[in-house]
């Protein structure tokens, strides 16, 4: 049987093989296969530039709710 002294040493170099081995894993997607990843088409919303600034405005009126990139309180300042 293993000593707790010995476990404690191992089960982190364990862990840490484990972490660094998926560094030698190859990518899924081969660099000629991206361009299908960024088609427009796969994009969440029809038009950009429209969503970012309806993002701003739930932003400022919502400021307090939190969990999000916003600052400030919800009258529109910083």
């Amino acid at each position: 049987m293993i000593d707790l002294r010995r476990q404690v040493l191992l089960w982190p170099a364990i862990g840490a093989l484990l972490a660094l081995s998926g560094c030698a894993v190859e990518p899924w997607v081969k660099p000629y296969e991206r361009a299908h990843l960024a088609d427009p088409i796969m994009s969440f919303t029809r038009d950009p530039v429209s969503a970012a600034y309806m993002n701003h405005v739930r932003e400022v009126r919502e400021g307090a709710r939190g969990a999000g990139s916003a600052h400030g309180g919800g009258c529109g300042c910083n």
